[in-house]
């Protein structure tokens, strides 16, 4: 019998009150503790306990000594009980980091137990990320035995890479009021069966709190006298895995993702699931050029990071990210997260303007330097955009080696008179985690213009690899020709935008697939809106009832991408949009990111979640070669794949908070989801074979973190026009290649100035990988098992040796890594 208090900070109430109602449960909590001697309490968040450690020290206190006693279990290790399908993979590392560093500071112990008993789906990667914080057993409730078919209560949840932990799902309900704990204990009892005679029954007033009561206390007791009862005992989740571990018994293994409960959640708010994912690529960021700052300037490692993760953090509690709270209550999440990415964006701005400030740039009459950032660990090249003041079209720019490099003049944010404003687009070649310095220089004596390399007109945008033709009637794609390949991307129906009849309350439960198509978005005007050395755009706007749809379709030469910027103004209620495209192909294989991983799933139409990106690969309809499409997105997490026929959710308009089985008044007046303006960017990226070897997960990543510009002024410094301060190297002689190893995070350990270094294997193969740290003088050569999570210690000292060290940032051996140095700066 598991006592505990299932508490929501946030959901039909703002967190004001999750806050008053998380005292009130604590404190019961500690009442019935101190009345019943062999009473146990169960709890998980660090969150919760900071709230009371800084607001009731002494309850703080009683909470302690109630955990030195083991009769206050604590579980989860993670700052929240988060939505388990939208943070990113370093999102889920941070909720244990934090949590279990916190427990561990303040109570002497880490959680043994994840425990995320209302989530509503579970990431199939989280075994890994649960064991490598220190987490070897899991406890859920959701998907239900309607929604996921499993061999039993508890089993062996496994991860790409063999990472196992012991998981069990709550019979039932994860509440038990008074009189709900016979109905309870009857019905698990029926499961009571050879091999596994034990079972976990929850109980407690939960949701907004509460927690075991008197009554039901004494229920327990009064049952366990019963004649025809189990036996039933007070417990905790780590005494139950612990019993089930003595008793060595046969326990099947699931490797599969766990889903799906309430697929609506993927889509619903646009808003708050855009402030998340931008609010975790800036924390990134910040954090990686803090890390090259201090080492390369001596800029001082900022503090507040921490905070500003757990504001993140606190806003991926599951009924906040999914979208299921009140109206109110995205209020307190984007001021939250707007305190989160206030402190990383001054990070990041202190980092690159030290750097950028020390950088030797010399006095040259009427030019303007500009030093662009590349974040990733690999060379980029990518369209990099930078506001400028007043400069005439003619204006040229060359890079460190005084070679011309693409440029446009692009319409600037401002509208003011004098054109005292400028924006600029060029063709950037940067090295990895690393920069180059350009020059900007003002038109000479007019020459005449070369052609551009991208020809637009007609609703046709056409370079030397594509031919992308647009509907006039649905303003979407009709046709992308691959030149190179000789490829026709999409069938002769061409892409929509449709919308979609969906009458089902916020979560959507009980619907599996949106397929009911009500209207589509019909093209009312298309525009060349963009068109010069470095690419061209068209315009298409369109409209469906009151509501419009604005898509911003670009090529540039040389990129292997196709981006779309997509603004919305959606004003429907209780429908859905998604974007459709139906690709050219047979034998399909479709593929999603999922945290820190990827999936394969079943083509049958239902709603699925994703993160950066999604890939329909297979063969060319009629016998031919191997060819696929990745469809790249910087905000959405919902899809669907219908045979050949890929759909983006762009968004849903259920009510708010709505929850079945409650049916709308049909005289009130409701709030709606997602209604107003909204804008996001995806990118079509047609690839031979398939998306391992495309760059699909680089692109991705690309789309999400571009390059940094700052415009600089003329002076001296250290540092040269061009460097690299870390990259991921082939390892000659490798069975391997590197290609699929990526550096995720660089960041300075929790507790001392040592740097943190974290990188994934993405394509599921084996690789081996050298990660070079320039700015360090260190080598990490390390192999990496498929879809692989490495974290790897680097000393500030240069004569320890660096450390294969786990998600908490602790030794996980005494194995050293390979360690050579290398030259500092690399141009």
């Amino acid at each position: 019998m598991i006592g505990n208090a299932h508490l929501d900070p946030v959901w039909l109430w703002r967190w004001q009150e999750g806050f008053q109602a998380l005292k009130a449960t604590f404190r019961s909590a500690l009442d019935r503790l101190a009345e019943t001697d062999d009473f146990l309490f169960t709890s998980s968040s660090a969150a919760f306990y900071e709230w009371v450690e800084q607001n009731d020290p002494c309850m703080f206190r009683e909470i302690a000594a109630r955990i030195a006693e083991g009769r206050w279990a604590i579980v989860g290790g993670w700052w929240i009980q988060p939505d388990c399908n939208i943070p990113c993979g370093e999102s889920f590392i941070r909720q244990g980091l934090y949590g279990q560093r916190y427990f561990q500071e303040k109570f002497g112990v880490v959680a043994r137990t994840g425990f995320n008993p209302d989530s509503f789906g579970h990431s199939g990667m989280l075994p890994q990320i649960l064991l490598k914080s220190g987490l070897e057993r899991y406890v859920f409730l959701r998907p239900g035995p309607h929604e996921k078919g499993l061999p039993g209560r508890l089993f062996w949840w496994e991860a790409d890479d063999g990472s196992r932990v012991l998981a069990y799902r709550i019979p039932y309900e994860y509440n038990a009021a008074g009189d709900d704990v016979e109905r309870r204990v009857r019905r698990c009892q029926e499961e009571l069966a050879p091999p596994v005679d034990l079972l976990m029954c929850f109980y407690g007033v939960g949701n907004h709190g509460g927690g075991p009561t008197r009554a039901n206390i004494a229920e327990i007791c009064r049952l366990d006298e019963t004649p025809g009862y189990p036996r039933l005992v007070f417990s905790t989740p780590d005494r139950y895995f612990d019993a089930v571990a003595a008793r060595d018994l046969p326990i099947p293994v699931v490797h599969d993702e766990l889903q799906h409960h309430a697929p609506g959640c993927y889509a619903a708010h646009s808003a708050v699931k855009r402030w998340n994912r931008e609010s975790e690529d800036l924390l990134l960021a910040a954090e990686r050029w803090s890390a090259v700052a201090e080492r390369v300037t001596g800029q001082p490692y900022p503090d507040g990071l921490d905070r500003a993760w757990k504001d993140v953090l606190f806003n991926q509690f599951h009924d906040i990210l999914a979208g299921t709270s009140i109206e109110a209550a995205y209020d307190d999440a984007r001021d939250l997260y707007g305190e989160a990415r206030a402190i990383a964006a001054r990070a990041l701005n202190n980092a690159l303007q030290s750097l950028s400030w020390r950088v030797g740039l010399a006095h040259e009459d009427g030019t303007t330097p500009i030093v662009v950032f590349n974040p990733h660990a690999w060379p980029v090249r990518a369209a990099v955009e930078a506001d400028f003041g007043r400069l005439d079209v003619g204006a040229t720019l060359s890079d460190d080696e005084g070679r011309p490099a693409p440029l446009q003049l692009v319409t600037p944010p401002a509208t003011v008179s004098g054109n005292s404003r400028t924006r600029l687009r060029f063709l950037a070649d940067l090295p990895p985690l690393g920069y180059r310095a350009y020059r900007v220089v003002p038109a000479a004596a007019a020459a005449e213009p070369a052609p551009p390399p991208v020809t637009a007109g007609d609703g046709v945008l056409e370079d030397e690899r594509y031919r992308l033709e647009l509907s006039p009637a649905t303003g979407c794609p009709a046709r992308l020709y691959d030149k190179r390949h000789d490829v026709e991307v999409f069938l002769a129906a061409g892409c929509s935008a449709d919308v979609l009849a969906d009458e089902s309350d916020t979560w959507a439960h009980g619907v599996t697939r949106f397929d009911r198509v009500v209207g589509r978005f019909a093209a009312r005007r298309m525009t060349v809106v963009e068109q010069g050395p470095v690419g061209a755009t068209i315009r298409v706007e369109s409209a469906y009832g009151d509501s419009t749809l604005v898509q911003d379709f670009t090529l540039s030469p040389d990129l292997d991408t196709i981006g779309v910027r997509v603004t919305v103004d959606w004003h429907e209620h209780h429908k859905l949009l998604k974007l459709r495209f139906p690709v050219n192909l047979d034998f399909l294989r479709a593929t999603s990111a999922i945290p820190y991983g990827h999936i394969e799933r079943a083509t049958t139409g239902e709603e699925e979640p994703g993160q950066r990106w999604l890939d329909l690969s297979g063969e060319i309809r009629g016998g031919g070669p191997a060819y696929g499409l990745s469809l790249l997105n910087d905000g959405k997490y919902s899809y669907d794949v219908r045979g050949r026929d890929i759909g983006l959710t762009v968004l849903r308009s259920p009510i708010y908070a709505h929850h079945v089985p409650r049916v709308p008044e049909e005289d009130r007046r409701f709030a709606y989801l997602d209604q107003g303006l909204q804008s996001f960017t995806y990118a079509l990226l047609p690839h031979a074979g398939g998306w391992e070897d495309a760059g699909t997960v680089r692109r991705a990543a690309e789309l999400r973190q571009p390059p940094v510009a700052v415009v600089e002024s003329a002076h001296g410094g250290p540092l040269p026009l061009a460097a690299s301060f870390a990259a991921v190297e082939e390892v000659a002689g490798a069975a391997s290649g590197a290609a699929s190893v990526v550096v995720s995070a660089v960041k300075r350990a929790e507790d001392g100035d040592d740097l943190i270094v974290r990188a994934h294997e993405t394509a599921g193969r084996a690789a081996t990988a050298r990660l070079a740290l320039h700015a360090w003088g260190r080598t990490i050569e390390a192999t990496f098992g498929p879809c692989e999570i490495k974290t790897f210690r680097v000393p500030h000292d240069p004569a320890r040796p660096v450390q294969e060290v786990d998600l908490l940032e602790r030794c996980a051996d005494e194995r050293l890594v390979g360690d050579t140095t290398i030259p500092g700066h690399v141009a």
